[in-house]
């Protein structure tokens, strides 16, 4: 397996350099990082579970897909490729905001992550990648808040985190 970079970023999202995306984790240094959430067009948000294989937060549910841009991929391209890769899915999205978090994810490691969010609508069935996701569902965002309040520990710590932040974004904006 061939050794995976993330791409350091200051607290403004200026690249400063390059890091082992391990290592990365393990020192808690910040990089760029992004994460979809895909809606319905009957508003329901599309989850992922992850796959029990991954090195941390296996078996959680969380947004439609987040990864790490490569050094020189575009926001737009990395969030294509990576949809493609985990979900198997083609969508238009677009921009809605970005935050920066700082979590522990257990096993020693952090996320330490400036996490661009990208929004879309579709109707497809995803088809997975089951490397990368044990199984998805369509849910209504009210219904996710409720399962979110009553089990926390069944999603990953980002997504609780975006998720008050796409509450919001959603009172004010329409998925298209």
């Amino acid at each position: 397996m061939t050794e995976e970079f993330v791409v350091l970023v200051n607290d403004k999202d200026q690249q400063i350099g390059l890091m082992e995306k391990m290592e990365a984790h393990i020192q808690g240094i910040l990089h760029r990082a992004f994460s979809i959430f895909l809606f319905n067009t009957k508003g329901e948000m599309l989850l992922q579970q992850r796959a029990l294989s991954k090195y941390h937060s296996p078996g959680l549910w969380t947004n439609t897909c987040c990864s790490h841009p490569r050094d020189g991929e575009s926001l737009e391209q990395a969030t294509q490729r990576r949809l493609y890769e985990e979900m198997g899915m083609r969508c238009e999205m677009r921009k809605a905001f970005d935050f920066i978090y700082k979590a522990d994810v257990g096993q020693g490691l952090t996320e330490h992550e400036f996490d661009h969010v990208f929004v879309g609508t579709t109707d497809l069935e995803p088809e997975i990648n089951k490397e990368e996701v044990a199984d998805w569902k369509y849910m209504l965002v009210s219904e996710v808040a409720a399962s979110m309040e009553a089990h926390p520990e069944q999603y990953t710590v980002w997504f609780r985190i975006a998720f008050k932040q796409i509450e919001d974004y959603l009172k004010t904006n329409k998925i298209e």
